[in-house]
């Protein structure tokens, strides 16, 4: 048999499962730009306290990302989140209050300082693993709310008072061009921009060499080890760099809000970001989204059914959704793409 005869086959294979591949990859990019649409033009509909709510939604999806590159990306399971976000939160907060730092310039440097903060912890965690990891991150999402109440740090956060942030207006060359932007408008469009530019650079991470070594320590670590990955190295780095991610969040988070106190960082939205991880998808960064919708709306839904059982209505509607879709967004987007697919087959 000749090396045509052979190759053969494999070619044909080969263009079937491109063949096969391509429609998904449609569906996925037509989605992506309806939800990008959405994202775009629904604030323009709605009052200020809505476009505030999907500012928050957005936020928490950056914060939701920046976990799931830790979690899915290199399967390090954090409870700690709060505590990076509340020090994205406090730096974006004394730089602008205190230091006079425009509110742009504060995101960088709360990423980084994160991103050195989350990277220090994680070097004393890489002798931790599983439900040990996420004991040593909770007890730091518990400790940060104290630590921001100390006397010693109460003249740059304002102890148990916080600060209050001058919520930034909107460019001044929006005004000269015609456009009547609010604040609530304009911080909206400024986090959806940063957002977008983190989900970006998230995929490509995931997608690099580097994003490559990551899954396969989450995979399997001996294996990865024996293939020559460094896997300390990027354990650690995947620690800092989610760290980075939820320092801005936490930063634009502030910004927002206009307010920082350490009541609103305490284990509870550590909770709430592991659960929108879940509800999202583990390891699928555009469930970040569906996540964080979850675990901004939901309350409210709950709340507006009964005020006095909210909470108990909250925890059916999550046991529900566990029940009903246990792999959460994820596995609802790709039920609906099997369907569409199975629909456009037919016509």
């Amino acid at each position: 048999m000749t090396t045509a005869h052979e190759t053969a086959p494999a070619a044909t294979a080969s263009k079937k499962a491109a063949a096969a591949a391509a429609p998904s990859m449609n569906i996925a990019r037509v989605a992506s730009l309806i939800t990008l649409a959405l994202l775009l033009l629904v604030p323009l509909f709605l009052k200020n306290f809505y476009i505030f709510q999907m500012t928050q939604w957005l936020i928490y999806a950056i914060a939701l990302l920046a976990l799931n590159i830790l979690t899915g990306g290199s399967g390090q399971f954090s409870l700690g989140q709060s505590a990076f976000y509340a020090v994205g939160a406090y730096t974006a907060a004394v730089m602008m209050e205190i230091l006079g730092v425009n509110y742009a310039l504060t995101l960088p440097v709360a990423g980084l300082i994160c991103f050195v903060f989350g990277f220090l912890f994680g070097l004393p965690a890489l002798r931790l693993s599983g439900v040990y990891l996420a004991l040593a991150t909770f007890a730091l999402a518990v400790a940060m709310p104290q630590v921001l109440k100390l006397h010693f740090f109460e003249s740059w956060t304002g102890g148990v008072q916080g600060l209050v942030i001058i919520k930034p207006d909107p460019p001044e060359f929006l005004k000269t061009i015609g456009l009547k932007v609010s604040q609530d408008m304009w911080l909206y469009y400024f986090t959806l921009v940063v957002g977008i530019g983190i989900y970006i650079a998230s995929v490509n991470l995931l997608a690099s060499r580097s994003g490559r070594a990551m899954m396969a320590i989450r995979d399997n670590q001996i294996a990865a080890s024996a293939m020559g990955i460094d896997v300390p190295l990027y354990k650690t780095l995947a620690f800092g760099i989610s760290a980075g991610i939820t320092g801005v969040a936490g930063a634009l988070g502030a910004i927002a809000v206009a307010f920082v106190a350490p009541d609103s960082y305490t284990i509870q939205l550590a909770i709430a970001l592991f659960l929108g991880m879940v509800i999202g998808g583990v390891g699928w960064l555009p469930g970040s989204l569906a996540g964080a919708a979850f675990i901004v709306f939901v309350p409210n839904i709950a709340e507006s059914i009964s005020k006095g059982l909210s909470g108990a209505i909250f925890g059916i509607i999550l046991i529900v959704i566990i029940f009903l879709v246990p792999h959460g967004a994820r596995q609802v987007a790709y039920m609906a793409q099997h369907l569409i697919g199975k629909i456009g087959k037919s016509s």
